[in-house]
């Protein structure tokens, strides 16, 4: 857009300014032109399509391997069952073996004290016999 000069109703069609003294000229500012905008936001999806996929792929990764620490778990879990189930069974099998043991440990304590006071009666005896050996080689000197 060219203004003309005051008063005058003529306009330029080219930009170009005149050389007249007292014509004041004006120029339409140019822009320096831009990239399409078209191919910007093409180039901008796709760059954001990128990132949301390198996005969605580590997500992916996270949840495989908390999927397998989960099936290995699962997997030691069951191992551990397997193990206190067979440790549940031989401690049955111990209480077992040890009920039938019962009556004859409960023997043994018998005999033990049985002893016991048989030991006990053989120190008294043995005193006894000592101070009647005393009393005899007293009664021999004599």
């Amino acid at each position: 857009l060219i203004i003309a000069p005051l008063g005058s109703t003529q306009t330029r069609q080219n930009s170009q300014p005149r050389c007249d003294t007292g014509v004041e000229t004006a120029e339409e500012a140019v822009e320096p032109a831009e990239p399409d905008i078209n191919e910007l936001c093409t180039d901008m999806f796709e760059k954001m399509a990128i990132f949301l996929q390198g996005e969605l792929t580590g997500t992916c990764e996270d949840y495989r391997l908390l999927e397998n620490m989960n099936k290995l778990t699962s997997l030691k879990y069951m191992e551990m069952k397997g193990i206190s189930i067979n440790i549940s069974r031989n401690l049955q099998d111990l209480n077992n073996k040890y009920a039938s043991l019962q009556p004859y440990l409960d023997q043994i304590n018998q005999i033990e004290e049985q002893v016991s006071s048989l030991e006990q009666a053989a120190y008294k005896l043995d005193a006894y016999s000592k101070k009647l050996e005393a009393r005899f080689k007293k009664l021999e000197k004599r």
